[in-house]
């Protein structure tokens, strides 16, 4: 079973601004990225997908479109797949946000939620509750998920068994893919790709 999790293209904000759950428009036409993360997935030779799902965040959603629509594939979309809700830290740069409630946050990492918005804690239950059920249809594989960083480390996190404060640390660029492979005599996950 393979899935490949795809990360959205730049966005049309400035560098430094909190956007988790806010919708918000890509720089770049969709399509030009489509193009683009296709030749990058053929010279990786990643297996054509079945399916595509998608958070149905527009930086998302419109990229998956486009390819789906190139790939010939089915197109979903899952609220799940959004990134983490930072409540009334949405669309403010880092550096304006008190300090103090950042280093709370820090403090107590899975649980504090001095934004508003979700916990990481909630965030995980919500992407793993959309993972455990994917895992459970096989035939989608492979699928292609397009998404958000948050929502790939938490995956990532999941299968690998590796804590998530460790996977924060991973380097993930903007398109950047993530290849999962679960090996089903085994009953394993494992990496095959990681930000290319």
């Amino acid at each position: 079973m393979d899935i490949v999790l795809i990360r959205h293209p730049a966005v049309a904000l400035d560098a430094g601004v909190c956007y988790g759950h806010s919708d918000v428009a890509l720089v770049e036409d969709a399509e030009v990225s489509s193009t683009t993360l296709a030749l990058k997935l053929a010279t990786l030779q990643v297996p054509a997908p079945r399916v595509f799902i998608s958070s149905p965040l527009t930086r998302c959603s419109t990229l998956a479109a486009a390819m789906a629509n190139d790939f010939g594939c089915a197109l979903s979309h899952d609220d799940r797949l959004k990134e983490m809700n930072f409540g009334d830290w949405e669309q403010r740069r880092w550096d304006a946000i008190d300090r103090e409630l950042l280093d709370d946050w820090a403090a107590n990492f899975e649980h504090a939620c001095a934004h508003g918005g979700e916990s990481v804690a909630q965030f995980v239950a919500r992407v793993r509750a959309w993972f455990d059920a994917f895992a459970q249809t096989r035939e989608l594989s492979p699928a292609y998920v397009v998404t958000h960083a948050g929502v790939m480390r938490v995956i990532a996190s999941l299968v690998l068994d590796v804590p998530l404060e460790r996977c924060l640390r991973w380097s993930l660029e903007m398109t950047g893919i993530v290849w999962l492979r679960r090996d089903e005599e085994a009953q394993q996950w494992s990496l095959v790709r990681w930000n290319v």
